[in-house]
């Protein structure tokens, strides 16, 4: 195909430049390389890279091909051609030689066209999978090329993801590979590198468009392995730059409230905290306390696993912004949680005279308007709730606290919309808090702006949820051990998964079981709680288990951050090979937050894949949240484990957080090192850096956690 005039956009660079600006490309390849694989740039296409290499410098002899064999080349010429079969069956079989024996060759498409372009006594190349045909080893539908004996051959070819709709239009990994070849060369020029040279150097990474060049076309398995960490780097630069350069900005510029007084939280501490806390809730108190007197704002996340105690941390957060007559709030993602944070902090704020109230969306009129006024006029201290207490009506009086309860559950406006709410210029200090374990490296690359603070430590005294795995064979049994846990006056929670595409099919996979668990325990009222339900419907079934007037709760993982039952000593998770570890392990802290002792029982299949049998063993063995988080992102990655769209997560393409924490170490410290040297890119060296980082800031937005 000839090549298209050349039709440039002058302020859009060639990462940003549309497809159809790209070189020996037909509108209709443009089309489905669109749809099928989401390609619109030629920054995409250059960006789409191989996900394997073959080695095709290894030819192996007919006589020594056999089914084990995964992929084979093998080099000689076709003898013979035949036309087999009829209608759909019929194929074209060719005979294919070399010194040492024969083997077929078979197509079912293309059989006119290819008749036309296959010669026999002609040397070829041929590579592909085995296939068992009418009870011989055959090729199917394999890669044919002219062998030539003068072209060097790379040990190392790229194979490409595509479809079969590309394929139809010549677009297999052999025709995707030709054309993001041609299109790096033609823009050659354009793809430059935009770290000054010296830096580049001292760092010893290869330049931007050797990079590029190399991952699509080896020439080294050496320069291919710096070739991906160069393009890691450019991933994950550009999401740690903008993080940690609002975290220096907001150190530099943000005012925090000055809290240095400790009168109401050392009375509370003394006298009215009924238990001992652990050294890491005194440890974050310590981090929290050091923030809150830097003069800066703090922002800072605590991370830590279900019941560790990260509510009372946040509490006596709020003691220190009381001592120094500031007022906070707590926002938490559903009414649910809402509820549970101020049946909790209630009693213990009003016994040392601290004012409290909740607003939630069923909180009524009349009441909204007393807590607003006393909001205004400073004499309530604590306001929790949800996202209401982000409403224009609501206005404090002098807040200098916000804490955030699962905060990636939460807009980024409504999050945002908390720095609104003082009278003043100066934000509140915000305090975050997830009860999802981070693995480190995706702490580093989602919260580099945040200071992370974890609660590793589950208060003394706990018992321990004993976790077990059953099979479909064993369900008798579990229901009698469930059935014998009620009667003490125990309560169960028994969740199904989201399986399907369909949230109907969803739905009634959830009707069968709540229909399964009513005939198995008949004596027995239950709940059910899913979330194609209403709000206000969900919170009622909830408020019945809570209250204790259901014995059984048939859910979907809308409980997997809810509400407190202490009374819960069983959590049955149905088709648990279905989920993931950290969705287990959150579904697992449900129970166990009373004085009895608790169950986690894992029910799946006889059959188990070698992952599922690595989770369900993972979960059995330790309760450690951050252990299995760990073990979680090596299995699926990191887009399971969070809410990633947001955070540029989601595009990497080539850096796995699970095996490169190291680089990812060595990427925040040479980032941290150019913001400290230049914050806003002003120097000369770094101008082509900053107009870089525009280009990728209009294809993205870095909406990270608030500053």
């Amino acid at each position: 195909m000839e090549p298209r005039p050349e039709e440039l956009i002058p302020e859009l660079s060639v990462w940003n430049r549309p497809l159809k600006y790209g070189r020996y490309l037909s509108e209709k390849q443009i089309q489905i390389l669109q749809k099928d694989l989401e390609i619109f740039t030629l920054g995409d296409l250059f960006r789409h890279f191989p996900f394997r290499y073959e080695d095709r410098t290894v030819i192996t002899e007919i006589r020594h091909v056999h089914l084990g064999l995964t992929s084979v080349q093998i080099k000689g010429e076709f003898i013979k051609f035949e036309n087999a079969g009829e209608g759909k069956a019929r194929r074209l079989v060719g005979t294919f030689a070399d010194p040492s024996g024969t083997i077929e060759v078979v197509w079912f498409q293309k059989i006119d066209s290819l008749r036309k372009i296959l010669k026999v006594k002609q040397p070829y190349l041929v590579y592909g999978r085995l296939n068992h045909f009418n009870g011989k080893t055959s090729f199917t539908h394999p890669e044919v090329e002219v062998f030539n004996p003068n072209e060097k051959r790379s040990g190392l070819e790229p194979v490409y993801s595509t479809t079969e709709t590309l394929k139809r239009f010549g677009l297999d990994s052999k025709g995707l590979s030709r054309i993001i070849e041609w299109n790096i060369t033609a823009f050659s020029k354009e793809i430059i590198e935009p770290f000054p040279d010296l830096k580049i150097k001292a760092w010893t990474m290869i330049p931007l468009p050797i990079a590029i060049k190399e991952i699509h076309k080896p020439t080294s398995a050496s320069l291919l392995a710096q070739s991906q960490n160069r393009l890691k780097m450019e991933e994950l630069f550009p999401l740690q730059f903008f993080m940690l350069r609002k975290k220096k900005l907001n150190h530099e510029v943000s005012v925090g409230h000055y809290m240095p007084k400790l009168q109401v939280f050392n009375q509370f501490y003394e006298s009215v905290l009924p238990f001992a806390l652990t050294n890491a809730q005194k440890r974050v108190l310590k981090e929290i306390r050091s923030d809150l007197v830097s003069g800066k704002q703090m922002n800072r996340l605590v991370q830590g696993d279900v019941g560790s105690g990260k509510t009372i941390v946040a509490l006596m957060a709020m003691l220190m912004a009381h001592d120094n007559g500031y007022q906070s709030c707590l926002m938490a993602p559903t009414e649910i949680l809402a509820n549970q944070h101020f049946f909790s902090i209630e009693k213990l704020a009003q016994a040392i005279g601290l004012q409290i109230a909740l607003l939630t969306g069923s909180t009524k009129t009349s009441e909204r308007k007393k807590i607003a006024e006393n909001l205004e006029n400073g004499s309530l201290h604590i306001l929790i709730g949800t996202h209401a207490v982000i409403e224009d009506k609501v206005r404090f009086q002098n807040l200098g606290l916000s804490v955030i309860d699962e905060q990636h559950r939460f807009g980024v406006a409504q999050r945002a919309r908390l720095h609104n709410k003082n009278p003043d210029s100066h934000p509140p200090h915000i305090l975050v808090m997830t009860a999802t374990p981070i693995p480190r490296t995706l702490a580093m690359a989602l919260y580099s702006d945040l200071d992370i603070s974890k609660i590793d430590e589950l208060p003394a005294g706990r018992k321990e949820i004993q976790t077990v795995h059953r099979t479909e064979s064993r369900r008798l049994p579990v229901f009698q051990f469930i059935r014998e846990e009620i009667q003490k006056g125990r309560q169960a929670y028994i969740v199904y998964p989201m399986i399907e595409e369909s949230e109907t099919l969803d739905l009634n996979n959830l009707m069968e079981g709540f229909e399964s668990i009513s005939r198995a325990f008949p004596e027995y009222p239950l709940s059910m709680v899913h979330g194609k339900m209403k709000p206000s419907d969900k919170d009622f079934e909830m408020a019945r288990f809570v209250n204790g007037e259901t014995k059984i709760m048939v859910a979907t993982t809308v409980i997997e951050v809810g509400v407190n039952v202490p009374n819960a000593s069983i959590m049955l998770i149905e088709n648990s090979e279905r989920f993931g570890l950290t969705q287990m392990h959150q579904l697992r802290g449900r129970v166990g937050r009373g004085e009895y002792q608790s169950y986690c029982i894992l029910m799946t299949g006889p059959k188990l894949s070698r992952e599922g049998k690595i989770r369900i063993e993972t979960l059995c063995r330790t309760s450690n949240g951050f252990e299995i988080a760990e073990t979680d992102l090596k299995l699926r990655g990191p887009g399971d484990i969070m809410g990633t769209k947001q955070s540029g997560i989601a595009d990497l393409k080539l850096t796995n957080l699970a095996e490169d924490g190291d680089l990812l170490e060595f990427i925040k410290q040479i980032t941290q090192t150019i913001i400290e040297e230049d914050p806003n890119l002003e120097n000369p060296q770094f101008q082509l850096l900053k107009s870089h980082l525009a280009d990728i800031s209009k294809q993205k937005i870095y909406w990270n956690n608030i500053s």
